[in-house]
């Protein structure tokens, strides 16, 4: 979880370098995010086969993969993102400054939602009861980021953008809202798990 975290920490960044042109910074927080997904990837792997080895020995194995593999599609989510992030700068398409704020407040609120899922994370496994508050907690950081995203995507579609960069920002807004629902997907994943534990 601390990999999504710092992860995810980076994509509100490369907002920032968007907002500010900074196409050299953002091309290093990509390739930092880059690194980071592949880190979360081996970690993902390891745990499968950890998984995989203790067998039925687990009974709510099922239960903690599903977690683990909805976790990690937070990290594709960003990594998509920020790629699009790189290239709307790479190409220095014009972006308006308003359209760039929204943006960066729908990747606060994404991150939020992801922070909300690491303090589901640390008490999952000692108390079902607290589990299910801060999953509750989670729900509702990703309504507020839903609500961002609605209007963040009227905007950008009723903006006078170039089609080109209208697309690439949506996207961008897109993954960040998928990244954000993911996140609210594991709460409710770990609410499941921890009945069983």
């Amino acid at each position: 979880m601390r990999k999504i975290v710092e992860l995810t920490r980076r994509v509100p960044q490369m907002v920032d370098c968007l907002i500010k042109g900074d196409s050299e910074g953002a091309q290093q927080l990509y390739m930092e995010i880059r690194r980071l997904s592949e880190e979360v990837d081996q970690k993902r792997r390891v745990i499968m086969d950890e998984l995989t080895d203790v067998g039925a020995i687990l009974t709510s194995r099922e239960d903690f993969m599903r977690f683990v593999n909805v976790v990690h599609e937070i990290a594709d989510f960003c990594e998509g993102a920020a790629f699009r992030i790189t290239e709307i700068l790479d190409r220095k398409w014009k972006v308006p400054k308003d359209v760039k704020d929204d943006i960066a407040e729908m990747a606060d609120a994404m991150l939020e939602t992801v922070l909300r899922l690491r303090e589901v994370n640390a008490v999952l496994g000692y108390n079902a009861n607290a589990t299910a508050e801060k999953a509750s907690d989670v729900e509702a950081a990703e309504r507020a980021a839903d609500e961002l995203y609605r209007k963040l995507e009227l905007k950008i579609i009723s903006s006078k953008i170039d089609i080109p960069t209208m697309l690439l920002l949506r996207e961008v807004a897109q993954f960040m809202e998928d990244a954000a629902d993911k996140a609210e997907d594991a709460a409710n994943a770990a609410r499941v798990l921890a009945l069983s534990l």
